[in-house]
């Protein structure tokens, strides 16, 4: 009897993985959009942890990287970025402060 239950049982759950376990008819598909991470939005990434209290850490060694990548496409940002970032690594400077300065410099200036 115990044999019977026990071959019921995994001949069930061959049957359901065989049939598939979801409802009958098409899948639905979706698009997601995966924006790239860009060398600014890294950075401004960083500006924004230290704006809530992140303190500086081994990440400053690519600042130099970030910038000059910035500089390629847009050379007004990157000045920004350089002198924000040699301005966080002061002795005495709030980070924090500093930084949620560096990104309002950061955002787009409206045309028109």
């Amino acid at each position: 009897m115990m044999y019977r239950l026990v071959a019921v049982g995994t001949l069930t759950l061959l049957l359901g993985i065989a049939v598939g376990c979801g409802p009958p008819g098409r899948v639905e598909e979706r698009t997601i959009e995966v924006k790239p991470n860009t060398e600014l939005e890294q950075a401004k990434q960083y500006l924004k942890n230290y704006a809530n209290g992140q303190p500086l850490g081994s990440e400053v060694t690519s600042f130099t990287h970030l910038v000059e990548s910035v500089r390629r496409d847009d050379p007004t940002r990157a000045e920004i970025l350089e002198k924000g970032f040699a301005e966080l690594q002061k002795p005495g400077v709030n980070v924090a402060a500093k930084a949620k300065e560096i990104l309002k410099q950061l955002e787009p200036r409206p045309t028109g």
